[in-house]
C-alpha cells in the first residue's frame, strides 16, 4: 500500500493517474473499497489527463482561457522582503477545477446518470444519489487549499455565465459553512473580495480580448449583513445551521424589512435564534450556486440540511431554472459507515499531502515509549491519565522551544470526553506546569464534535470572545498556548501551529468522527515550502489504536522515541550557534560589505525599439489547411507544452490581437515590466506584419495566425524582443559603493529541508546544510584546512546576493555559495559547481567584478573569490585552501 516509487516530492507536479495511491492489499477489495477509493475518480483521472493533454479539446473559450491563466501563465507575487516570488496552484486544486469543467463542458453531467458513466467498478446505482441536480464533490486532505479550489470555481462560474450565450451556470452564489469558526476564515479570505485579487484568480484585462477585472462584479453579503442586492453579483456567506427550510408564508419584498425576504425568517421552535432561513433568498433570484466548505455535512436526505438545498433547487424549477451546481469540498467527503460518497469526482489523498510535504508528518511514540504509559487506579480523571498528559506537555515543551528561535508559537491539543473532564484537565495543566499558568483555553464542544453555539451553553458574549481566541491563538499576542477541548474540534479549526495531540479517550462509530478529522486539526503546516514538519500524537491505547487505523488509508505513521532525554521532532532549524560554548562567535563572524546595485534597468521609452536592428532568423512562412487553421495553440518555448489557445469568434474567425496581446504581455511578464503596453503592442504588431516571415503578412489571415501558433513563430517574437529591450534598458553602473554590512552572527533562525547536514567547528551557525553532496564535501575539507579560520553557507537567510546579468541579458539574482575567512585575514567568496551551466562564467566575471569594487572602496579586508567544479576537486584533490586559491582561481571553459 505503498506510494509508487515515482510518485513527485513537488505538490507543483503534475500527477499521472497510473503512479496515484491505491490500496493495493487486494485483501480489501471486497470488504473496504468502498471506504477507501471513490467509484467515479479513477475513471476520471485518465479521461482529465486527455483533456489536459489535449489543451482542453471541447472546453468552452471561457474555460479554456481560465485554465490557462490559472496553471500555465507565469504568477509573481511579491514577497514582504521586497522580492518576487513565483505563485503556483498545487496540482490538486489544478486536477480539482479541470475535472469540474471537464465534467461541465466536455460531457455536459447535469445529473446522477450521467456521473454514473464514470463507475470503474460497477459497483454505483442510482439509489445511491439522493439528489436531482447537478453536484460535484471534492475530496482534499485538510490544508492543501480547499478555500483556493473555492475561490477559482466561483470566479469560472460568474464567467462562464457571463461570457457564454448558452451557460447554465450563475452569478449568484450561497457559500455555505459548517459552523461559525470555518465562517470567519472564509470571510477572511473572501472579504473585500480579497483572495480574488491576492491570488491570480482574475485574468489580466485584455487577456484573450476580455476584461476580466472590470467585469468581476460581486457583493459579499455575511450571514444577517445584507448590502443592497441585485438579480446577479452576489456571494452570500452564511453558516450551515442557518439553512432551514420553512414553512410559514414566504416573505415579501414589499416587506417594510426586507431581511427576512432575503436570508429567510428565522425559525422557531426547538431552533436557537441564531438560525435563519435561507431558502427564501431564491424568491426573487433565478440563477444560483452552492458551495459547501467542509460538506461531509451534507449526505443525508433526512436531514434538515439537504432538505434546504433541495427546497432551493425546487424553489428555481418552479421559475424554470434550476441549482446550476453544488460544488461540495471536504476532506472526509464520507457516510455514517465510513462509505465515501459516490458524487466524489476529485480526490487528493491525505498520503500523498504528507508525501509532498504539503501537510506536517503524524508522529507517534514508538513501542518503547509507549510501554512506560499506564491508566492510574483512580477515579479523578487527571490523575487516571496523569503519564498521558505529562508526556504530551513534555513533548510540546521540546516543540515550543525550538519554534520558538523562529518566532512561532507551538500549541498543545487535548481532547478529552466530556466538559467536566475538560475543565479538570484544564485547572491540571495550569496547576501542574508553571509554562502553562493562564495560558489554558478551554472550548467546550457538542457530542459530534461541533462547536457549541446553543445559548443554554454560553452567553453570546462569550461565543463571540471564545471565537475570536481560538482564532487568533497561533499569534504571539495570544497568551493561550494549549487548547483542551470535548472530544475533538471536528472541522474548521485551521490553527496552523499545533504541534502536539493527546487524546484521552476512544472513538466510535457512533460518534461520527473519523481518525482524518482527529488528525485534521494538527495537520496544516507552519511555515512556507517544501519544509517536512510534525505533528506529535499521543494517547490512551484506545485512542493510539483508532488513529492507527488510518493506516488503511495508506498512510506511514512515523514512530519514534519520545519523553524526557529524546530530541524534539521538529523542522531542521539552522542558527547561530550562541549556545555551544566551544566556539567563540566573535572570532568565527564574518563581515560582508553590501555594495549598491551596479546592474540595473534604464526605463526608456519602447518607442525606440528598431525592428530594423533587431537580429534574427525570419520564420519560413507556411500554408495550413483550412481544418489545421481552426486549431490555434501556443506551446511554451521551453518545454513544448500547450500553453495558450486563441479567441475564435463566433464566425470562427480567429482574431490576431488577442494573439498580439499574448506576446506583449509574456515579454513584460518575463522582463517585469510595469508600463508600456500600448507602445510593446504597436511594435511587436509590425514585427509580425513586416518582418517576422520571410514575406509581408496579412494578420486577419487565419493562415497566419496559424503560423504565429508554430513553436518558431512565437519563440523568435518573444526572444528577440527581449533581447532587443535588454540591450535597450540593461545598463552596467560602472562603479558601486558600500550600502550596509552582513554580520554572520545577526542571521536569525530559519528552517530548512530535513537533508544531509554537517556539526562544523569553524562555523557561526549549528548546521551546515549541502543542496548537494559536493557542497557538504567541500565544508568537511573546510573544517580540516588549517589556513581556514571560519566559513559559513551563505544561506538566503543571509540576504547576500550579487545582481548580474544572465545568459538571456535579463537581470537577475545570484547567490554565491560559501564564505571563507583565511588565516592572513583574507575573506573569500566561494562558488561551488557540480554540473555547469550557460551562467557559470556570467556569475564568475560578476563575483570578480564585485571583489574589485570592494578593495577599491575600503582597504581593511581583502576580498578575494574562486570558482571551484566539483571534477577538479577530485581529481586533483587540494590539501589546503592555498591549493584551492593556487588550482582553482579562474573559471576555466
Amino acid at each position: 500500500m505503498a506510494l509508487h516509487p515515482d510518485f513527485p516530492n513537488s505538490p507543483h507536479a503534475i500527477l499521472d493517474p497510473e503512479i496515484r495511491w491505491f490500496p493495493a492489499d487486494e485483501a480489501l477489495r471486497d470488504t473496504s473499497m468502498d471506504k477507501l477509493m471513490p467509484p467515479l475518480v479513477a475513471s476520471l483521472r485518465k479521461k482529465v489527463k486527455e483533456f489536459r493533454g489535449s489543451g482542453y479539446v471541447g472546453a468552452s473559450d471561457t474555460s479554456k482561457s481560465l485554465l490557462n491563466w490559472w496553471f500555465k501563465e507565469p504568477h509573481l507575487q511579491m514577497q514582504a522582503d521586497g522580492t518576487d516570488t513565483q505563485f503556483r496552484y498545487f496540482f490538486a486544486q489544478r486536477e480539482a477545477l479541470e475535472t469540474v469543467i471537464y465534467l461541465y463542458d466536455v460531457v455536459g453531467a447535469k445529473d446522477k446518470f450521467d456521473l454514473m458513466r464514470f463507475d470503474s467498478r460497477g459497483a454505483v446505482s442510482a439509489q445511491m444519489f439522493d439528489e436531482s441536480w447537478r453536484r460535484y464533490v471534492i475530496k482534499m486532505a485538510t490544508g492543501s487549499g480547499k478555500t483556493k479550489v473555492m475561490s477559482l470555481a466561483l470566479a469560472w462560474s460568474f464567467y462562464h455565465k457571463l461570457y457564454e450565450p448558452d451557460s447554465e451556470l450563475s452569478r449568484n452564489f450561497l457559500v455555505i459553512a459548517p459552523n461559525i469558526i470555518v465562517l470567519d476564515r472564509i470571510y477572511k479570505d473572501f472579504q473585500g473580495l480579497r483572495i480574488f485579487f491576492e491570488d491570480p484568480v482574475l485574468p489580466d484585462n485584455g487577456f484573450d480580448g476580455r476584461n476580466w477585472r472590470d467585469d468581476f462584479q460581486l457583493t459579499l453579503h455575511k450571514q444577517d449583513e445584507v448590502n443592497v442586492t441585485h438579480p446577479v453579483g452576489n456571494i452570500f456567506l452564511t453558516n450551515i445551521h442557518r439553512v432551514y427550510a420553512g414553512e410559514d408564508i414566504p416573505p415579501s419584498p414589499d416587506d417594510d424589512n426586507t431581511m427576512d425576504y432575503f436570508l429567510g425568517k428565522r425559525p422557531t421552535g426547538g431552533t436557537t435564534d441564531s438560525k435563519v432561513d435561507l431558502g427564501m433568498i431564491v424568491r426573487d433570484i433565478d440563477e444560483l450556486m452552492v458551495l459547501n466548505d467542509e460538506a461531509h455535512h451534507i449526505h443525508d436526505a433526512r436531514l434538515a440540511w439537504f432538505q434546504s438545498i433541495q427546497d432551493i433547487h425546487n424553489r428555481l424549477l418552479q421559475k424554470g431554472g434550476a441549482l446550476s451546481l453544488q460544488l461540495d469540498v471536504t476532506a472526509t467527503p464520507k457516510h455514517n459507515n465510513g462509505a465515501i460518497f459516490v458524487q466524489t469526482v476529485a480526490d487528493y489523498p491525505l498520503v500523498e499531502a504528507i508525501s509532498q510535504n504539503v501537510v506536517k508528518h503524524p508522529v507517534l511514540p514508538d513501542a518503547a515509549s509507549r510501554a512506560k504509559l499506564s491508566e492510574r487506579q483512580s477515579s479523578k480523571y487527571t490523575e487516571k491519565y496523569a503519564d498521558y498528559i505529562d508526556l504530551g506537555v513534555i513533548e510540546w515543551r521540546k516543540a515550543y522551544e525550538e519554534h520558538q528561535k523562529l518566532d512561532k508559537k507551538a500549541i498543545l491539543f487535548v481532547m478529552t470526553d466530556d466538559t467536566k473532564n475538560c475543565d479538570d484537565v484544564a485547572e491540571y495543566l495550569e496547576g501542574r506546569y508553571p509554562d502553562l499558568k493562564d495560558a489554558v483555553l478551554v472550548i467546550h464542544t457538542k457530542n459530534n464534535g461541533e462547536i457549541s453555539e446553543a445559548a443554554s451553553g454560553k452567553a453570546k458574549e462569550e461565543l463571540e470572545k471564545l471565537r475570536q481566541q481560538s482564532n487568533e491563538i497561533d499569534s504571539l499576542a495570544s497568551p493561550y498556548k494549549a487548547i483542551v477541548s470535548v472530544l475533538m474540534l471536528k472541522e474548521g479549526w485551521d490553527v496552523r501551529n499545533v504541534t502536539t495531540i493527546v487524546g484521552l479517550r476512544a472513538y466510535s462509530a457512533k460518534s461520527n468522527i473519523l481518525p482524518e478529522q482527529t488528525l485534521g486539526r494538527g495537520l496544516r503546516k507552519m511555515y512556507p515550502g517544501g519544509v517536512e514538519e510534525y505533528v506529535s500524537v499521543v494517547g490512551t491505547d484506545a485512542f493510539m489504536d483508532f488513529v492507527e487505523s488510518i493506516q488503511a488509508e495508506g498512510v506511514e505513521l512515523e514512530h519514534k522515541a519520545m519523553g524526557e532525554g529524546t530530541k524534539p521532532k521538529t523542522p531542521l532549524v539552522v542558527e547561530v550557534d550562541n549556545s555551544n560554548e566551544k566556539k567563540d562567535i566573535e572570532a568565527l563572524d564574518i563581515e560582508i560589505p553590501v555594495l549598491t546595485p551596479r546592474v540595473y534597468r534604464e526605463y526608456k521609452n519602447l518607442g525606440d525599439l528598431d525592428a530594423g536592428a533587431m537580429t534574427f532568423q525570419p520564420v519560413i512562412y507556411q500554408t495550413f489547411s483550412e481544418e489545421e487553421q481552426r486549431e490555434i495553440v501556443f506551446k511554451d518555448i521551453t518545454t513544448g507544452e500547450v500553453t495558450h489557445t486563441t479567441i475564435l469568434d463566433t464566425a470562427g474567425v480567429a482574431d490576431y490581437r488577442s494573439v498580439i496581446g499574448y506576446f506583449a504581455q509574456t515579454v513584460m511578464k518575463e522582463l517585469r515590466l510595469v508600463s508600456g503596453y500600448d507602445v510593446l503592442y504597436g511594435k511587436i504588431k509590425a514585427f509580425i506584419q513586416d518582418a517576422l516571415f520571410s514575406q509581408a503578412v496579412d494578420l486577419e489571415s487565419p493562415n497566419t495566425l496559424r503560423n504565429l501558433s508554430e513553436l518558431a513563430a512565437t519563440k523568435t517574437v518573444i526572444e528577440t524582443f527581449k533581447k532587443a529591450i535588454n540591450d535597450l534598458t540593461v545598463r552596467d553602473k560602472g562603479d558601486a559603493e558600500i550600502r550596509d554590512t552582513i554580520k554572520l552572527r545577526q542571521t536569525r533562525p530559519f528552517v530548512v529541508k530535513d537533508q544531509g547536514y554537517l556539526m562544523p567547528k569553524k562555523s557561526v551557525f549549528n548546521r551546515v546544510i549541502g543542496d548537494s553532496h559536493f557542497e557538504l564535501r567541500f565544508a568537511s575539507f573546510l573544517e580540516d584546512c588549517s589556513d581556514v579560520v571560519s566559513y559559513a553557507k551563505n544561506y538566503l537567510a543571509v540576504h547576500f546576493k550579487l545582481d548580474y546579468v544572465n545568459a538571456d541579458g535579463d537581470i537577475s539574482n545570484y547567490y554565491p555559495d560559501f564564505f571563507v575567512k583565511l588565516s592572513d585575514g583574507r575573506i573569500v567568496v566561494v562558488e561551488t559547481k557540480g554540473q555547469e551551466d550557460l551562467d557559470v562564467p556570467l556569475k564568475t566575471q560578476r563575483l570578480r567584478q564585485w571583489c574589485e569594487d570592494i578593495n577599491a572602496t575600503q582597504s581593511d579586508v581583502t576580498y578575494d573569490f574562486v570558482y571551484v567544479d566539483q571534477e577538479g576537486f577530485e581529481k586533483y584533490a587540494p590539501k589546503s585552501f592555498a591549493d584551492v586559491l593556487t588550482g582553482f582561481r579562474e573559471y576555466k571553459d
